[in-house]
């Protein structure tokens, strides 16, 4: 069954599934209904068209909770860690359909002792130009799934308002102890690219 966490909650993934080994970490997010434009069918026929919001989700690779290399990053430009762990699976440009809109592959037991902690973080492309922000968006989601038989193992459902934040915490997946647990992080930040966003773990 899996176990549902609020904002700041804690798991241990490890203690209560021995032998697990790879998790996909799922992220899914709906493009939220515009509100009927007023001045009836004409002025909606003659609107300026609404640009799809392209979320872009990223896994920094941490030591001592700390990135201290670029290459550490993996995203739509660096698809696949240098040790072979973590695994982005391609970039959704739109967020549209049911389930998860982007997932990153982890091996537990692949990843080198170094490192202590994988923060999964999320930010909207292009946001100021394009005068977008995570208040536009709905129903977003982190989930862990067992990746040898798909059992969700863990969801957090992101329900605060977010309106004005540009970039998005989900949430850490960390090694504490000998064990591999999941953190809900849910903190939104005005961050405008993804180097941006790594600053705040530098």
């Amino acid at each position: 069954m899996s176990v549902k966490l609020q904002k700041g909650q804690k798991v241990s993934l490890s203690k209560e599934n021995p032998g697990l080994s790879k998790i996909i970490v799922g992220l899914g997010w709906d493009e939220a209904r515009p509100q009927q434009q007023k001045g009836g069918f004409l002025s909606s026929l003659f609107a300026a068209p609404v640009q799809d919001i392209d979320c872009d989700a990223s896994a920094f690779v941490l030591r001592n909770g700390r990135l201290v290399n670029s290459r550490d990053v993996v995203y739509f430009g660096n698809l696949t860690h240098e040790s072979g762990a973590i695994r982005h699976m391609g970039d959704n440009l739109t967020g549209g359909g049911d389930g998860d809109d982007e997932q990153i592959m982890i091996d537990l037991q692949r990843i080198p002792p170094m490192y202590d902690k994988i923060a999964i973080v999320v930010n909207i492309y292009k946001a100021y130009s394009r005068n977008q922000h995570f208040g536009m968006i709905q129903n977003a989601f982190i989930r862990v799934v067992n990746g040898a038989n798909g059992q969700e193992l863990v969801r957090y459902n992101l329900t605060e308002n977010y309106n004005g934040m540009t970039a998005m915490i989900f949430g850490e997946v960390y090694r504490h102890n000998g064990e591999w647990k999941f953190a809900a992080i849910g903190t939104g930040t005005n961050d405008d690219s993804i180097s941006s966003l790594a600053k705040r773990y530098q």
